[in-house]
């Protein structure tokens, strides 16, 4: 479910201008695209609580701390068709990412 906000697309395109090194977090856009992704792993967080609140199988199952390599997770955002990032919230995305990445035992495998 898309929310409001920049569309997956949108933040893939910001992100793909910014080079990955030291001092990218001193650019603006970078220090505003990180707290996109903080707050879209938030939200992917507070899914997996409520989900297993629920009983229910969430839409992943992270550990409590995740390690983050920034390249991967835009390679991973990169390798999704650009008409589907076009319908796609951040949250979305991400959501995506960590169902691949930390997928729930017996979960089904999209």
């Amino acid at each position: 479910a898309a929310q409001s906000g920049p569309t997956l697309e949108s933040f893939v395109t910001r992100a793909n201008r910014i080079p990955l090194n030291a001092t990218a977090m001193l650019r603006p856009d970078a220090h505003r695209l990180k707290g996109e992704v903080e707050r879209a792993f938030g939200a992917v967080r507070g899914e997996v609580q409520q989900a297993r609140a629920a009983g229910q199988t969430p839409p992943a199952c992270p550990p409590e701390r995740i390690s983050l390599n920034p390249r991967q997770l835009l390679d991973y955002l990169n390798d999704i068709p650009q008409a589907r990032r076009q319908r796609m919230s951040v949250t979305d995305g991400i959501r995506a990412w960590m169902a691949s990445r930390y997928p729930c035992p017996g979960a089904a495998v999209n």
